[in-house]
Parts: C-alpha cells; sequence; structure tokens
C-alpha cells in the first residue's frame, strides 16, 4: 500500500504540472494579460490569481480538511496538522515580460516540517519534487547537490528581498567575487533552489523568503544531500525565514560570508 507521503508527492507533483499547462495558456497570450503592482519590483498577474485559485480548488477537493497558504488568496485554516504552500508562478517578473524562466511551487508541511516539495518549470518540463526521507529527483530521476568545495568551482545563486536592506545584498555579492566565486540571478528564488538541488548552482542566499517560496525547495536540497539553515517550524509559515543553502562542501563558506552581511 502506498505511504501517505508518496501519494501527496504525487498528487502535488500531477497538480503543479497541470497549474504549469494553465500558466502556460497565459505566458502564450501576455498582450492580454492584465498585470498589478504590489510594490517595489513585486508584481501580480491575473495569471497568478486564477493558476493559484485552481490549484486550492484541487486541493480542497482532494485533501478538504489540510490548511493552505498561497501567495495571492487568503489562507485558509486546517484541522490535520497538514498546510498546503502554494505560489502559482514563482519569478512573475520574468512571466510577464516574456522570460521563460518561472515556475509552480507546491510544498505540504506537517506541523511546519516540509514533508513534499515540488517545482515545476513548464517552459523546459522539468518536475523537481521531493519527500521527506525519500531522496529528491527531477522527472523521476535522482538528483544530487554539488561536490565542490569551493566556490570557485561554479555559481551562487543569490536573490533580493525588498524585506531586507536592499545593500546587503550588494555587499554579499562583493564577498563572494572576492572568494573567487560568481553570483546567478534568474530572479525566481524556487527555480535556483531546485538549481541548487540538482547540483546547477553551488548554493542559494537570500536574506529572507516567504514560504511559499522557499519550502519545497529546502526540503528537495536537504533530500539532495545538500545543507539548509533549519528554519524554525513554529513561524516559518507565517513569517518566513532566512535562506543559506549549498552542497555540504561550501555551506560553511557561504554562512560564514553571510552572516556579517544578513541580519539576524
Amino acid at each position: 500500500m502506498p505511504h501517505d507521503l508518496d501519494i501527496r508527492e504525487q498528487f502535488a507533483i500531477d497538480l503543479a504540472r497541470r497549474g504549469g499547462e494553465l500558466g502556460l495558456r497565459y505566458f502564450r497570450d501576455l498582450d492580454s494579460l492584465t498585470i498589478e503592482s504590489k510594490g517595489h519590483q513585486d508584481l501580480v498577474s491575473q495569471a497568478d490569481r486564477e493558476v493559484e485559485l485552481f490549484i486550492r480548488a484541487a486541493i480542497a477537493a482532494d485533501y478538504p480538511q489540510d490548511g493552505i497558504i498561497g501567495e495571492e488568496h487568503a489562507s485558509v485554516a486546517g484541522s490535520t496538522g497538514h498546510a498546503w504552500v502554494i505560489d502559482p508562478i514563482d519569478g512573475t517578473a520574468n512571466f510577464v515580460r516574456g522570460i521563460p524562466a518561472w515556475c509552480v511551487v507546491i510544498a505540504c508541511a506537517r506541523n511546519g516540517e516540509t514533508i513534499v516539495g515540488v517545482i515545476h518549470e513548464p517552459s523546459t518540463g522539468e518536475t523537481f519534487h521531493g519527500r521527506l526521507g525519500g531522496g529528491a529527483f527531477v522527472n523521476g530521476k535522482p538528483i544530487k547537490t554539488s561536490a565542490a568545495t569551493s566556490l570557485q568551482e561554479g555559481s551562487v545563486g543569490t536573490g533580493f528581498s525588498n524585506r531586507a536592506e536592499a545593500e546587503n545584498i550588494a555587499v554579499l555579492i562583493k564577498k563572494i567575487l572576492a572568494e573567487g566565486g560568481v553570483f546567478f540571478r534568474n530572479a525566481s528564488g524556487a527555480l535556483m533552489l531546485a538549481y541548487v538541488a540538482s547540483g546547477r548552482l553551488l548554493g542559494y542566499v537570500e536574506e529572507h523568503m516567504n514560504p511559499w517560496d522557499c519550502l519545497a525547495g529546502m526540503l528537495l536540497i536537504e533530500e539532495a544531500g545538500g545543507t539548509v539553515l533549519k528554519a524554525d517550524p513554529k513561524t516559518v509559515l507565517q513569517k518566513g525565514t532566512q535562506i543559506i543553502t549549498g552542497g555540504k562542501g561550501v555551506f560553511s563558506k557561504l554562512q560564514e560570508l553571510c552572516s556579517g552581511v544578513f541580519t539576524p
């Protein structure tokens, strides 16, 4: 009999892919898309809202007693200790400008601990997925974080949070460059976390991420053999967390660089 986590993982995989198909229909017709600003470098489109509603409806049908937390609509309280955490389109700034670097993100948490994570990139057809204790995969193929031991061996993903001091990330990038490293940013934090899990990036750092952006990717990185700065399960679903992640060989160096820059 399938394990509950396996059932939830497959449900999330299928749902993220279906949500991605809906998102692609909007992406291919950007001229008719309604776009609004939520703040500095923070956009939302009709596509974000419609894809989230689609995902919420599917969760409510299959897991009616679970909670739901999403970026674009109000949270729904549950009674099971499980909460589904959704970002319908991570990388909206890319999406609305026709840049094919965006993804659908679905995580499931149990009492604040992430147990399932799925990041689906419709433009490439790649689905990064995993569940607690089950390993990490892309389209069913096992993935591992980078075995690098130096920042000189690859790129570090960097995020920009409008909830943190803007100059902090510039200081951190300077420190990364001084170590012989290089930075990478594609304006989709969840996608960059997936790239860490699959060994494409050495690590990813951001002073603050919301739960719908980071929980799935953090689980995938740990399941792929990497290390993450642990989030507080009591607060992460409401407040998000600071993000420092990487392969085991570079995590301590990234943590050292961030410690003098990020506000605790």
